[in-house]
């Protein structure tokens, strides 16, 4: 029987790429900042070893809570 070598083939197996689709956001909101507010969120991201997203995701969440609490908003 004759030695095969495995193909080694580089490109993504199909597979991989389909469950790429599901992980990806479906809810994509665009910011604008100021000079001064991108400098401040480099800054964040920096010290806190975060992605933007993250860090706007967090900032986000505490609005909602603090705003729920003292507007009682749903």
């Amino acid at each position: 029987m004759p030695y095969r070598m495995k193909s080694t083939n580089k490109e993504p197996r199909k597979e991989c790429k389909d469950m790429k689709k599901e992980r990806t956001a479906k809810n994509i909101v665009s910011l604008t900042l100021s000079d001064k507010e991108r400098r401040v969120m480099e800054r964040i991201t920096k010290a806190t070893s975060k992605e933007a997203s993250d860090v706007i995701r967090e900032a986000f969440s505490f609005w909602i809570s603090r705003r729920q609490r003292l507007c009682l908003d749903v």
